[in-house]
């Protein structure tokens, strides 16, 4: 009986520390080119990511938007990334939107190590970007 318990806490123990490393990509992570940051969270089963710094200031505007109406909206808190869902290891079936060209993607993202890997898709073409945890 004592050794069923032992079995048991462990196998506890184990689901929630790989629960854990399963919500490793939550939280501050800054973009390839360094000019922003993106914090990543959950909504409900759905992964999003909303923009919490600029490097040109919290007054920048969407002015690259293909939508007229939005281009006088600041960055600052817009959700870049949307509606991902888990597959496996990685987050998918979303969009990214990028404001320097004020177009969406397709996307998905998973980790390599301590980087986050985020990745749009034009069709059967992809651009992969590598996003480093923010520290501050």
């Amino acid at each position: 009986m004592q050794s069923m318990k032992k079995i048991l806490a462990s196998m506890a123990l184990m689901l929630i520390t790989a629960s854990g490393y399963a919500q490793d990509f939550l939280g501050k992570w800054v973009t390839e080119a360094g000019d922003a940051q993106v914090e990543i969270y959950k909504a409900g089963d759905k992964v999003n990511g909303k923009i919490v710094w600029l490097q040109k200031g919290p007054e920048t505007k969407d002015i690259h938007n293909t939508d007229e109406k939005l281009r006088s909206r600041k960055l600052m808190g817009v959700n870049i990334l949307s509606g991902l869902t888990k597959k496996k290891d990685k987050w998918e079936g979303g969009k990214i939107y990028n404001p320097k060209n004020g177009k969406n993607y397709k996307c998905s993202i998973w980790l390599e190590g301590k980087e986050l890997k985020v990745r749009g898709y034009i069709g059967f073409l992809y651009e992969t970007q590598t996003w480093k945890r923010a520290t501050k």
